[in-house]
């Protein structure tokens, strides 16, 4: 139940054709010091909260609502700032990685809670590290999927971005420029997202290169590398019209603009450089993940940047969207992770 002293609004959801995995789950509108989050929760036990990337949100953590519910969790999926129904701030520097911890710390703390386990997806995973590194009285373990923990470090993020890719450009950097992407994806939102889900897809990543669409072409756009063919095993055309609907109603801009805090976050975060996460902590990525592959060197020094690791996965054969493309897998791994640790009930 929400804590009493907290605003709480119930939601009238998404079509229940396109969600009938999460059926029992509640829907709601809380209010936060940031604005309103919407959630979506299901079950009792102690919080789990689900943090999605670009471009999804609360949705992608269909198949993990029910699961964890059912293994006694209460596990509550946000629409991060920006997207869905909450609030969607104008100013590009609302979308700090500041803001999206204090997000975090106040949907625990509208729920009634002291403390959360905190699993991440995409930008999920760094805004899932940071609220670990930033508020480790709140979140006291952390789950990372796809984009593996590194520590802030000396060189200006746009900066290294612009040293990626040689003659193409590197997505990071293509984003970086308010209304440039929107202006490509949002005339047939649908059709990109469509796209976008193929192309970092294990099951459709084109010419099974899966860093190939991290790269604009000079001076084209990041569509241009996209493959027509048919939607990916895991996506049904009822997953891409909700996708697709909530884009069309709220615009891309908010989930962008995470992209453009990047060097915001690398001055807010200065006195964390190099800073390691130290709660119990589990990573999943995918073989065919270009996060993942990208940032093997990461991985690679999880002893010293994330020494609370209790396991760590690479899925064979998975793309960039695994906890759609492996539900079962992903959530067992979850579920085996959570149940050892101190805390869990």
């Amino acid at each position: 139940m929400p804590h009493p002293a907290a605003s709480s609004t119930p939601s009238a959801g998404p079509d229940p054709s396109a969600t009938s995995s999460v059926a029992a789950a509640q829907h709601r509108l809380v209010d936060v010091p940031g604005g309103r989050i919407h959630l979506v929760e299901q079950g009792s036990g102690p919080l789990v909260l689900l943090v999605h990337g670009f471009p999804e949100s609360w949705f992608s953590w269909r198949h993990q609502l029910p699961a964890l519910a059912a293994a006694g969790f209460r596990a509550v999926a946000i629409d991060v700032r920006g997207y869905g129904r909450s609030a969607k701030p104008q100013a590009v520097e609302a979308y700090r990685m500041l803001a999206h911890v204090a997000d975090n710390v106040g949907v625990v703390r509208v729920l009634g809670e002291e403390t959360a386990t905190i699993v991440g997806h995409d930008w999920g995973s760094p805004i899932a590290a940071n609220s670990a590194l930033l508020r480790p009285d709140v979140f006291t373990a952390v789950g990372l999927l796809s984009v593996p923990y590194s520590p802030r470090g000396g060189t200006r993020p746009t900066d290294a971005f612009a040293a990626i890719g040689g003659p193409d450009e590197f997505y990071i950097s293509y984003f970086q420029q308010p209304g440039r992407a929107e202006a490509e994806i949002e005339p047939d939102v649908r059709g990109w997202l469509a796209g976008f889900y193929a192309g970092l897809s294990g099951d459709t990543v084109p010419s099974g290169d899966p860093t190939k669409l991290s790269l604009v072409p000079a001076g084209g756009r990041l569509s241009d590398h996209f493959v027509r063919h048919p939607l990916p095993a895991w996506l049904t055309e009822a997953d891409l019209d909700f996708y697709a609907g909530e884009f069309e109603r709220s615009g891309l801009t908010g989930g962008l603009n995470r992209y453009r805090n990047v060097d915001r976050d690398w001055d807010d975060l200065a006195a964390w450089d190099g800073a390691p996460v130290t709660q119990p902590a589990l990573f999943i990525g995918g073989e065919l993940d270009a996060p993942t592959l990208w940032m093997a060197d990461a991985i690679n020094n999880y002893p010293t940047t994330l020494p609370g690791l209790m396991s760590s996965h690479i899925l064979e054969g998975c793309g960039h969207w695994m906890q759609q493309e492996r539900p079962e897998e992903v959530n067992r791994l979850l579920l085996d992770w959570l149940k050892a640790l101190p805390d869990a009930a």
